[in-house]
């Protein structure tokens, strides 16, 4: 796995912005310095073939071994195992390229031989002493500044920390090699093998111990086939990051140094999580229905109930290995913090990825994409149409298991379809996609969410289409991002600003008209305005505070029973849950509860089902809170990620009105003059 984030990547700036912040043992001054300088003391280099990357050759044949082979650059925040890892991997990118590397310098813990960080450069770095100026020699040596800089973060794992890529010199691949081929005969230490010379850490990348090689979930390693768009991918990353902080994207590197898989996720997204954790969907129909854009997509939902991008990625294949890199990948990026649900597409190697990494989320299965299987798979059937009728009502009419299995079966031997695979494969899956086994999962609106054409991935809809190339997604991508941004700004202010229009006359509906946004709002009124088709509550029985009441809906020209469920606590709080799920289904009661409520003369709806994901008077700042809060005040690096989150959210406030812009503009020219008279302590 590697990876980069913020604006410092391929820069010597001293506080890069890294995906986690690890504090060591001891500071620098409890470290003592070991320079290697001497190109007799150099580590072996192997002498491996080239991997054929020319930068000297026409440009549709450098975009062709892209397509071949990508030999990322090194980036800080890219993780390896070992040191020796690391070497490896700059030494092949050295290689590559056409440059020798040596050790610059090296440093262990004081009274300790174990090592604890270094700084690999260009062998032509520095310059000829002068006691060495009559050497025969000839001088290579050019002050090149490319480097990168190493350090150990815990038990084995090493960090790329600094990196420059930039050289004063032109590349030789023969020299290069013929320097490898040297230093290879001074063996001190034990020569990796081919397959690990551009081995990155592969946390994302693992299968269980007691998963067989031959097993079907264990699938070779596929190159990610961008045809021609690795540049334009590279180019987006590095634009984004300038206009984006914390921007952050991670690239998964097979054995052989070529791209696999590419995941990126920017700061608002990650923020908007810590508001809207609650749900997750993991959007791979561009893969299902073999689109020429392998792209996925994290999504959740706001609360306006739109949706909200949470990460996109591009992968090679649909194999368990990649799922568990990927969904591990976003899981790091949001600190470790799984959703309450996560709803994918029927997938075995999805699935078996999804308990592996999410074990305990709730996981579900898109409903939409459910229904739209079993329609593809009966298309030739005679009566296709009444059979939709008939399984729409099974699906959504049914309350009770009993009640679902039954009509289920009737309907499948009705229509003949017993022996139709891919419906008895959604029946075997049914806990997980069918609403009348989901009433203790909250859905956020997710089940009677408006997903429109389920051949188009719902989020990128008019937007990513079967033939979209990768050059046109990543030309519009700031821009999609704009016009949801837009949207949900606009929804803000409809929300804070309008009063909406009533209905009836119930107090429920002018309590929640003040509470809630203005679209949940209008769904649920529609809740409180079917509240006159429903009538007859009954009490059927009473457990001390516990009783078991039946409300009557009036459904056209039949009459359905509904149970609920209606406890008080000795603090006087209520508890209701009805038969139909309403508030799990929908994150607001439903009809039912509420002519309940009514009907033992609660004149508001209690607070524990007012809900702050759907409330418009609550202020979200996107800004994502990384760390624990905690800083190193030896690291500058926490200095940096410390001071920029908390000037973000400054940022932010400001952004809100031309009063608040003029007050944060103040507050920083106060900071600014503080800053200035601070006097530096003697250390």
């Amino acid at each position: 796995m590697m990876g980069g984030k913020g604006n410092s990547v391929f820069s010597l700036s001293p506080n890069p912005n890294h995906l986690c912040i690890s504090m060591e043992d001891g500071s620098q001054s409890s470290e003592q310095l070991v320079v290697d300088d001497d190109d007799d003391d150099l580590p072996p280099i192997d002498d491996t073939p080239d991997l054929d990357i020319d930068l000297e050759e026409e440009e549709e044949e450098e975009t062709r071994r892209d397509e071949k082979c990508f030999m990322a650059p090194p980036a800080p925040g890219m993780e390896f195992d070992s040191y020796d890892d690391a070497y490896s991997f700059y030494n092949s990118y050295a290689r590559a390229l056409g440059f020798a590397i040596r050790v610059k310098s090296s440093w262990t813990k004081r009274n300790s031989k174990e090592k604890r960080g270094a700084v690999l450069c260009c062998n032509c770095q520095g310059f000829k002493l002068l006691k060495d100026a009559s050497s025969r020699r000839k001088d290579t040596r050019t002050g090149c500044q490319a480097m990168i800089r190493l350090r150990l973060i815990q038990f084995d794992r090493w960090k790329v920390d600094q990196v420059y890529l930039h050289h004063n010199h032109s590349f030789d691949p023969h020299r290069a090699h013929k320097k490898s081929s040297s230093a290879a005969t001074k063996t001190t230490l034990p020569q990796p093998p081919l397959h690990v010379q551009v081995r990155t850490i592969r946390l994302y990348r693992t299968l269980s111990l007691h998963t067989p090689p031959t097993h079907p979930l264990f699938q070779s390693s596929r190159r990610l086939e961008l045809r021609g768009g690795f540049r334009a991918l590279q180019d987006f990353f590095f634009q984004i990051q300038l206009t984006s902080p914390n921007f952050l994207y991670l690239m998964d590197l097979a054995d052989d140094g070529c791209l696999r898989n590419v995941f990126w996720i920017d700061a608002r997204a990650r923020a908007a999580y810590s508001h809207f954790g609650d749900l997750l969907l993991f959007d791979t129909t561009c893969l299902s229905n073999a689109y020429d854009l392998p792209l996925v997509a994290f999504v959740g939902i706001n609360h306006h109930g739109d949706t909200i991008l949470l990460g996109c990625g591009l992968v090679a294949d649909q194999s368990f290995d990649t799922y568990v890199w990927l969904f591990r990948a976003w899981l790091t990026c949001m600190l470790g913090r799984p959703p309450q649900t996560f709803i994918t597409q029927q997938c075995k190697a999805m699935r078996t990825a999804v308990s592996e990494v999410f074990p305990r989320a709730h996981h579900r299965l898109s409903l939409t994409h459910v229904l739209h299987n079993i329609f593809h798979s009966v298309v030739q059937l005679q009566d296709s149409d009444l059979f939709r009728m008939a399984l729409n009502r099974v699906v959504y009419g049914c309350l009770k298991v009993e009640e679902f299995e039954i009509a289920w079966e009737e309907m499948i031997i009705r229509f003949g379809l017993t022996n139709n695979e891919t419906i008895q494969h959604m029946f075997q899956d049914r806990e997980l996609w069918a609403p009348v086994y989901l009433k203790d999962t909250f859905l956020a609106g997710a089940l009677t969410f408006p997903l429109g054409n389920v051949a188009a991935p719902f989020i990128f809809s008019g937007y990513v289409h079967e033939n979209t190339s990768l050059r046109e997604f990543l030309e519009g991508y700031e821009s999609f991002l704009d016009q949801k941004y837009t949207r949900e700004a606009l929804c803000d202010s409809e929300s804070l600003k309008s009063i909406p229009e009533l209905k009836t006359t119930h107090p429920y509906e002018s309590q929640m008209a003040k509470v809630f946004t203005m679209q949940i709002f209008r769904r649920f009124q529609d809740e409180v305005s079917a509240m006159s088709s429903c009538f007859g509550v009954t009490q059927v029985h009473s457990n001390g505070s516990a009783s078991s009441y039946v409300v009557k809906e009036r459904e056209g020209e039949k009459v359905r029973d509904f149970e609920v469920i209606y406890e008080t606590s000795a603090a006087a709080q209520v508890r209701c849950f009805c038969v139909c799920g309403g508030f799990s289904f929908n994150g607001y009661q439903c009809r039912h509860v509420l002519l309940l409520l009514s009907h033992n003369g609660l004149q508001e709806v209690p607070p524990q089902y007012i809900l702050q994901r759907w409330r418009k008077d609550v202020k979200r700042l996107y800004v994502a809170e990384f760390g624990s809060g905690r800083v190193d005040i030896m690291n500058p690096d926490q200095w940096y990620e410390h001071l920029h989150r908390r000037a973000m959210q400054v940022v932010e406030q400001g952004m809100r009105s031309k009063e608040h812009c003029r007050a944060a503009w103040e507050a920083f020219k106060e900071c600014a003059n503080k800053v200035q008279f601070v006097t530096e302590k003697p250390s």
